[in-house]
């Protein structure tokens, strides 16, 4: 360990932090980062009346419809460009 009597992540208690000080703040922070983050309980939306719309297609539906319909006897047919 280049001249070093010792493990490369010891830390003396009088000039730094501890190892165990370091994971203690660090498990606080992860905690209160997960506190933050944790999700706002489901709401449930609940329709009061109901109310008829009408049945089918509007007109322009109904055109939309019609116009993209393939052709009779076209269907299946590779295209040839």
């Amino acid at each position: 360990m280049l001249g070093f009597r010792g493990h490369f992540s010891t830390k003396s208690r009088r000039y730094s932090t501890t190892l165990g000080a370091l994971r203690d703040a660090r498990a606080e922070w992860r905690r209160a980062q997960a506190a933050a983050n944790e999700p706002a309980p489901e709401t449930t939306y609940v329709l009061a009346h109901w109310v008829f719309a009408g049945t089918g297609l509007s007109d322009a539906e109904a055109w939309l419809a019609a116009s993209i319909e393939p052709a009779p006897g076209t269907e299946g047919e590779p295209t040839r460009g």
